[in-house]
């Protein structure tokens, strides 16, 4: 679920909310055409935001919002072309997301064939193999 602050899909930036809730897949992406970066701030909750090489491996995982630890990373920028995605760690996580516009369905995700697809039944335990890394 988002929320938009941009007025269209024309617009640049694109400036959003995301709502995650624990359990919420987002299959592994990037942004090829055109090349996008991608910031993430947590604004409530906490999240991983995990990077990958191009045969699914992660490469990077990033700590977003409130941990144990007491060390706290509240944001992220990621360069155009990285494959990611982002795991909730608490019952809902709210992330302030900002990339440029405009927005082409068509061509704004490039999905990891390494990874299943949004509703395939297989996602849930590849989330779970994500999330059991926490």
């Amino acid at each position: 679920m988002n929320h938009n602050f941009h007025t269209g899909p024309d617009d640049n930036p694109h400036r959003f909310l995301n709502i995650l809730l624990a359990g919420t897949y987002v299959r592994p992406h990037r942004h090829t055409t055109p090349p996008k970066a991608e910031s993430f701030l947590v604004l409530e909750g906490a999240a991983d935001v995990i990077l990958f090489d191009d045969q699914g491996k992660e490469t990077t995982r990033y700590r977003l919002g409130v941990g144990g630890s007491g060390d706290h990373l509240w944001g992220v920028d990621l360069p155009p072309g990285i494959w990611h995605t982002i795991v909730a760690r608490s019952p809902r996580v709210v992330c302030f997301e900002v990339k440029p516009g405009p927005w082409k369905p068509a061509t704004d995700k490039d999905f990891a064939a390494w990874a299943p697809a949004e509703g395939d039944p297989a996602a849930a335990a590849y989330l779970q193999s994500l999330a059991g890394e926490q």
